[in-house]
């Protein structure tokens, strides 16, 4: 089945934010290794990544999405990065990376593995484990996070205050 990308335009079908070919050339171009398989499972990776980033940050984004029919976040009006408006017609690269970046993650890891409780402490002979109370039971993807920060909202947001 071919992965059907988002032009801009707000299609009903669209599956991913780029295209397999686009994600081959950003992963040839900064030496990932470890982007192999068929087509056909670099698609799927491609789903999946773009299945997570709706899941994680389709409530976070900046903007409005296009039209009510739209398969996906993206394209959206009314986003300014950076102090400049983007076209309500385009899908941002950092958007098209990111995704790109998790496919590369999701060939070979679940990127929404189901959680456990966390563990407290484990000893297992003379080795033993003790997690924070407070440290994150899911993994975080700092690298997609800091890429897509400037189209989130409340995202960089500064006041600047003086005194009267």
């Amino acid at each position: 089945m071919t992965l059907i990308t988002e032009d801009g335009s707000g299609r009903a079908d669209s599956e991913s934010f780029i295209s397999l070919t686009a994600a081959n050339t950003r992963h040839t171009a900064l030496g990932n290794t470890a982007w192999t398989g068929t087509d056909a499972a670099k698609e799927a990776a491609l789903r999946r990544a773009t299945i997570y980033m709706e899941q994680a940050y389709r409530s976070a984004w900046k903007g409005a999405r296009t039209t009510i029919e739209q398969a996906l976040s993206w394209p959206r009006y009314g986003v300014t990065a950076d102090g400049f408006y983007l076209d309500s017609d385009a899908i941002p690269s950092d958007v098209a990376n990111a995704c790109a970046d998790l496919a590369l993650r999701a060939l070979s890891a679940d990127l929404n593995e189901d959680q456990t409780r966390a563990i407290k402490r484990e000893k297992v002979g003379p080795l033993e484990t003790e997690y924070s109370e407070y440290s994150p039971q899911t993994t975080r993807y700092r690298a997609v996070d800091m890429a897509l920060a400037p189209y989130m909202k409340g995202a960089g947001a500064q006041l600047r205050l003086e005194r009267a």
